[in-house]
């Protein structure tokens, strides 16, 4: 398993955590998380690289080791004004940018709002949500105000082991070993159990309406090379109640864009068939 080091920086007055693979020298590749996730999640990815890369892996905030907000609420607008102020302080410019999910969402947002600022993106199942209607705005609200009022809780864990279950019981990809790993970055030891490292209030649900018209515009932007990676048994497109044909749709917003489909992975295509996604990104990204 190749080491990594642990960078902390001042963001935005949080303390972020960025999970560094370091070959200095070596072209440099900026991997972005999703939802519930951390940084640790690409570990397996980055062991199956064959080339040199200097690789830099954010916790987001509220996720991982990096500190929880300091509001009771997370806004997408801060990922992409996080993700700049990091990429200011370790220097990378154009940057390759690699994005699972809400990473793959933030990343292609971003590659079209500082197109001169990317190099190359690969987008892993971040294909934006579904669209909405301003005639659900009034509900969305009040379903914030009442999270607002009873605010979510994870579920507590006996121990690593049990948590470790957990995962392999909703992949079944997952080896043993793996899950073990994954349950110790994940988690965390509290109160005599083993809690998620990850904020609560990102159970909250959003009261802004997603704007599609909005994520089009900024997609229409990108000009940089695009990587687009779906796996071919993920459930996302149907839990987020997105039909292949708009997912087909947005891919062609995108001027320059490579489309794969990696076979025997879930939506965790990163924990499914990391040597696969090796490839493809290598195959992208020339070392």
């Amino acid at each position: 398993m190749r080491e990594n080091e642990s960078v902390f920086l001042d963001v935005r007055g949080l303390r972020y955590h960025v999970r560094r693979w370091p070959c200095p020298g070596a072209p440099k590749l900026v991997l972005l998380h999703g939802w519930m996730d951390v940084s640790a999640s690409f570990q397996f990815m980055v062991d199956a690289l064959q080339g040199d890369w200097d690789v830099y892996a954010p916790d987001w905030r509220g996720y991982g080791l990096t500190d929880w907000a300091k509001a009771d609420a997370y806004w997408f607008a801060d990922y992409l004004a996080d993700l700049e102020g990091l990429l200011d302080q370790v220097g990378l410019d154009p940057v390759n940018l690699v994005g699972h999910s809400l990473g793959g969402n933030v990343a292609s947002l971003y590659a079209g709002i500082r197109p001169q600022r990317v190099a190359k993106l690969v987008n892993l199942e971040g294909f934006g949500l579904a669209p909405t209607r301003p005639e659900q705005a009034p509900r969305r609200y009040a379903r914030w105000l009442d999270e607002l009022r009873k605010p979510p809780r994870l579920r507590p864990y006996k121990d690593f082991a049990e948590l470790a279950a957990r995962l392999r019981a909703a992949n079944p990809r997952l080896d043993q070993a793996k899950a073990d790993f994954l349950a110790r970055h994940w988690g965390r030891e509290a109160g005599g159990g083993v809690v998620l490292r990850s904020d609560p209030a990102h159970k909250i649900v959003n009261p802004v309406l997603y704007r599609e018209e909005e994520a089009r515009a900024c997609w229409r932007q990108v000009s940089a090379p695009v990587l687009w990676v779906d796996a071919a048994d993920s459930d996302i497109l149907r839990r987020l109640g997105l039909s292949p044909a708009q997912q087909a749709e947005r891919r062609s917003l995108f001027s320059n864009l490579t489309y794969a489909k990696v076979d025997d992975a879930g939506h965790m295509l990163h924990h499914d068939q990391p040597r696969e996604l090796a490839r493809l990104i290598e195959g992208f990204i020339p070392n």
